[in-house]
């Protein structure tokens, strides 16, 4: 078995408060988990408004499939959140 984590940095200009952001963050880990069947948590920058940092985790049988739901993960994030990826990372152990 293989962990595959990820880690998405979003600049997100149009919020204004923590609260905001909270709601956008809640709601992209809901739908993350739910699609994708993953963890997923904001993991940093939590007091920084504009700033969004996401991390994700999944147990997968082996690398090609990490792979290719990184993949998935990647252009599900791009496709369904107005905010800007200013970095992404992935790892697979």
């Amino acid at each position: 078995m293989r962990i595959a984590a990820m880690t998405f940095r979003l600049h997100a200009p149009w919020v204004h408060s923590l609260k905001e952001k909270r709601m956008i963050v809640k709601s992209l880990v809901a739908r993350l988990q739910n699609k994708f069947h993953v963890s997923a948590a904001e993991i940093d920058e939590q007091d920084i408004h504009q700033i969004i940092v996401i991390g994700i985790a999944a147990i997968v049988p082996y690398n090609a499939m990490a792979d290719s739901l990184m993949d998935e993960i990647s252009q599900f994030v791009e496709e369904n959140c107005e905010a800007e990826i200013l970095d992404e990372q992935r790892e697979i152990r």
